[in-house]
């Protein structure tokens, strides 16, 4: 198979998984600006080399630093559970490799991504850049606590486990916006877990799925 046909592949799998949850997400079908920009960004741009022949599988993928790519299934599913439009301002916990980021750079005004380890997050910002993806800044740090100077935002999307819901995550969402955010250790089950915030400032959240991610570390 070339990349594109993988690609197709890859959207039939995408949807595949949507309808084998849909009860659990509400769902049967996923927005359609979400899964043109699964078609659009270049996936085998962001694993290692040697991995770039698996890239399209509909399973997480090891990047280096313990960490991992996610799932398309997942990438997409968390991406659309945002409801994003073009003036949405984004945080994304958990930069890896950067793909993430991209997929959220297509359908937002601006995406913030921290990652907690240097290499990665200044591979990903290097990567991000030279692909044109000018919409989107990194930084190296600890994302239990996200990134207060860029705060209030739309949307909020973790893309590792964490222990327990992060106050300042809580506390940066603005009112009216979205966070995506798996909770629970690796050796636990895992929920991935939608967080509303409503116009009067409460939240309000639900369990979307199980799911297995590396852990969100905190910083000592």
């Amino acid at each position: 198979m070339n990349f594109d046909q993988q690609r197709r592949q890859m959207i039939i799998d995408i949807e595949d998984g949507v309808a084998l949850t849909s009860n659990l997400i509400g769902k049967h079908r996923l927005d359609n600006r979400v899964m043109t920009a699964m078609r659009q960004v270049p996936r085998e741009k962001f694993v290692p080399s040697d991995m770039r022949h698996v890239a399209f599988r509909d399973g997480a993928l090891p990047i280096g630093h313990g960490q991992t790519i996610s799932q398309p299934y997942i990438v997409a599913l968390m991406t659309d559970m945002l409801e994003l439009n073009e003036d949405s301002i984004v945080l994304e916990v958990g930069t890896g490799s950067g793909y993430q980021a991209a997929i959220l750079a297509c359908l937002a005004q601006q995406v913030y991504s921290i990652e907690r380890i240097a290499a990665l997050a200044q591979a990903a910002q290097q990567r991000l850049g030279d692909m044109g993806y000018d919409n989107v800044e990194t930084r190296c740090g600890d994302g239990y606590q996200g990134w207060p100077e860029k705060a209030p935002f739309d949307a909020i999307v973790v893309t590792a486990a964490a222990a327990f819901m992060p106050p300042a995550l809580l506390e940066q969402l603005k009112p009216g916006g979205r966070m995506v955010i798996p909770i629970g250790m690796p050796s636990m089950h895992q929920e991935l877990m939608l967080v509303s915030k409503d116009r009067l400032g409460e939240t309000h959240s639900s369990s979307l799925l199980g799911v297995a991610f590396v852990p969100l570390v905190e910083e000592d």
